[in-house]
């Protein structure tokens, strides 16, 4: 078999899959329209950042298996386009988890002594010692901002050097947080305590902004701001208002809006430090993913398992065609329940009504809470990690599994549980004897003790 790799990566990448027996070929630099002319020889495509896996270049993979990102983000590749091609979208999740902790840590120092600021004056030729008079960590609070991997890490790290450690995370739990000394608190106060904040949040339609004009003013004056997550989750815009008018004492950067930000106005200013991009960006780090990514496209080709799918459960459920719906229809009860709960999630229940997916709840669990940790996680999450992130991040999950009825064939209902309300979610289908096999199905959403028919309706056979 016949693997591309079409962006720069590491030389351990080329050797395990030439010792794994494939044919590799490494053309970096390609235009769109070459790698279209040539991805029809491959059945392996091997990408970082640079290639832009689109519907067109899909369309023309006639042999193409799998497509491996060495990294975490897929926003390059066309995740939908290869999953109805039954093309398989897999990533090294967690392999520059510590190189951007790292990286946070580094520009966290950096802002509290002011060290880019102070080396470019001195080799400028002064000496001012007064006017760089930075501050100490030492009992400072640092409010994180998604408590994923990265958000952990930093958290660690932070607290070596005695900082006082606060978090705001939509997904983990006080208990679990309090076992990783973290304060978990909600948003606005972590605004109003912090002395240096740091966000580790996906963006979001939820995240766009969410450091904004509204937010720096709850800050305390002279906090400090750090982004090595996404361009956007921090307002440049406001960013910039907080820095000029003295609200903000410093910020560091290494991610924007745009990248790269061309002539930005943030770039000017003196107390802003940035960066580009360099997260992930350490030898460690690039090595670890080359490796990580030959050996799951390995497995993935030769059938030994699959590792790191974006899309693999959709591949998977391909065998089993009658339970795929299903499967959707739980995540996007999941995703429903992540844009409209409202306080700190504590406890999922998970019911299914009928035969069929009884004998499917774990995959149906799964889906439901790959559904709500996509909204709300930024490492990637699938049907083989979403329980794993769940009891590590401390919410407590209830299955329930009831006979089928004479009202409905089967019924998936999501309740859940958070220190603000509880609310209730279904999903149901029934029989028309009128119509023969035909399914019907609606959804039905309200609080845990009254039910009202939402305006969605779906139909399916």
């Amino acid at each position: 078999m016949n693997i591309l790799i079409s962006d720069q990566i590491e030389q351990a990448c080329v050797d395990l899959l030439k010792a794994e027996g494939f044919d590799v070929d490494v053309k970096t630099n390609l235009t769109p329209e070459n790698l279209k002319r040539i991805i029809d020889q491959y059945d392996g495509l091997v990408v970082r950042s640079s290639t832009k896996v689109t519907s067109e270049i899909i369309a023309a993979a006639s042999k193409l298996k799998v497509v491996g990102r060495a990294g975490a983000g897929v926003d390059n590749i066309d995740v939908e386009a290869a999953t109805r091609r039954g093309i398989l979208v897999m990533n090294t999740p967690g392999g520059n988890t510590v190189s951007t902790a790292e990286h946070t840590m580094s520009l966290l120092l950096s802002l509290a002594r002011n060290i880019p600021q102070a080396s470019e004056s001195l080799k400028q030729g002064r000496w001012d010692r007064k006017k760089y008079t930075g501050t100490e960590l030492l009992e400072k609070t640092v409010g994180i901002v998604g408590l994923g991997k990265i958000g952990r890490e930093v958290a660690l790290r932070c607290q070596a050097f005695g900082m006082i450690t606060i978090g705001y995370d939509p997904v983990m739990s006080a208990e679990a947080a309090a076992k990783l000394n973290i304060e978990l608190i909600s948003l606005d106060e972590l605004f109003k305590r912090s002395d240096f904040i740091s966000v580790h949040t996906p963006l979001t339609e939820e995240t766009r902004g969410m450091v904004n004009d509204q937010a720096i003013a709850a800050c305390k004056d002279g906090v400090r701001i750090l982004n090595c997550a996404r361009g956007g989750i921090v307002d440049e815009a406001a960013l910039l208002r907080g820095l000029e008018s003295g609200k903000v004492a410093g910020a560091a950067l290494d991610v924007f809006v745009k990248e790269p930000p061309g002539d930005h106005p943030l770039l000017k200013h003196p107390k802003v430090i940035a960066t580009p991009h360099l997260g992930a960006s350490t030898e460690e780090a690039q090595e670890k993913v080359a490796r990580q990514i030959a050996v799951q496209i390995a497995d993935a080709l030769k059938e030994r398992g699959i590792a790191g799918a974006i899309n693999g459960e959709a591949l998977q459920m391909a065998l089993r065609k009658e339970v795929k719906p299903y499967v959707a229809l739980a995540e996007k009860l999941g995703s429903l329940q992540a844009q409209l709960m409202n306080g700190q999630l504590k406890k999922i229940t998970v019911t299914c009504n009928g035969t069929f997916l009884t004998q499917s709840m774990e995959l149906i669990t799964a889906a439901v809470m790959k559904g709500i940790f996509s909204r709300l996680m930024s490492e990637p999450v699938n049907l083989v990690n979403a329980l794993a992130i769940a009891k590590e991040m401390g919410v407590l999950i209830n299955e329930e599994r009831e006979a089928e009825s004479a009202t409905y064939t089967h019924l998936v209902t999501l309740s859940y549980e958070t220190n603000k309300e509880a609310r209730r979610f279904a999903r149901e289908c029934w029989l028309d004897p009128r119509r023969g096999k035909h399914q019907y199905c609606r959804a039905l959403v309200g609080p845990r003790q009254t039910r009202s028919e939402s305006a969605y309706h779906h139909q399916h056979r």
